[in-house]
């Protein structure tokens, strides 16, 4: 009774064993694809555009701005003083573990973050792996540990007058602030900060793209750029070769 029992767990364990095998033979690792530029540059009006023509199915998208570390130790009033224009202010540990499990083939479990009152919600969000992880944020190139995942990187580049008037619009709709509180915060961290860790990272961007032009000419070539790329790396799975990437 024994004997049999044990055989069957070793039936099982061989047969589990083997799936767990065959899936990671069978695993394409993603196209990682980040999106960087200035608070108000059209960062996620480009995503949102992006996973639209691409499909949800082919995506799985990360925004930076959920990657905020929990203030739930500081009073309100303290939270509400924090820079969070500043590199510190994200927990990129966070989010280069989950690319790591993406492009590994896991899923995550995103957390929710609340503008309002500067704490992480108790919801969160699974997501699973994906042929392309899409991660925006206005920092992305100002964490070298997370560019170094990045294997395409587009900056949004837009002028300060712009990027300060969508900002408003943002913030006075979406978050019920205060024209005046929105201005302070733009002069005094959103700036500055945006001068050291945003525009001084650009260079490191591949591609350039205009946030005050049309986005559609672009996210053609784009799409039509990633399509191939996925088919070579299919191609390239199958043959053993290496993968090719966009053309930079």
């Amino acid at each position: 009774m024994h004997g049999r029992t044990a055989l069957r767990l070793h039936s099982l364990s061989r047969k589990i064993d083997e799936a767990v095998g065959s899936r990671q033979r069978n695993f394409i690792p993603p196209i990682v694809l980040g999106v960087c530029g200035g608070s108000g540059s059209g960062k996620s009006t480009f995503c949102e555009l992006l996973v639209s023509l691409l499909g949800p199915e082919r995506v799985a998208y990360l925004r930076q701005d959920d990657y905020y570390k929990d203030l739930s130790h500081l009073a309100l009033e303290e939270r509400i003083q924090t820079n969070f224009d500043h590199p510190d202010s994200i927990e990129f540990a966070l989010l280069t573990t989950h690319l790591d499990f993406l492009t590994s083939g896991r899923e995550i479990a995103v957390p929710r973050y609340d503008f309002g009152t500067h704490l992480r919600t108790s919801i969160q969000q699974i997501v699973s792996p994906r042929p392309i992880v899409l991660v925006d944020g206005i920092l992305l190139l100002a964490d070298a540990n997370t560019t170094t995942r990045l294997q395409h990187k587009i900056f949004i580049d837009a002028s300060e007058s712009i990027r300060f008037q969508r900002r408003m619009k943002r913030d006075s709709r979406e978050r019920g602030r205060t024209p005046e509180s929105i201005e302070n915060q733009f002069n005094s961290t959103v700036r500055p900060m945006h001068d050291l860790y945003v525009e001084a990272k650009k260079s490191l961007a591949d591609r350039i793209v205009s946030g005050e032009a049309p986005f559609e000419p672009v996210l053609f070539d784009l799409c039509a750029s990633l399509m191939r790329e996925l088919d070579d790396r299919g191609s390239s799975h199958q043959s053993g070769s290496r993968f090719r990437f966009l053309p930079r």
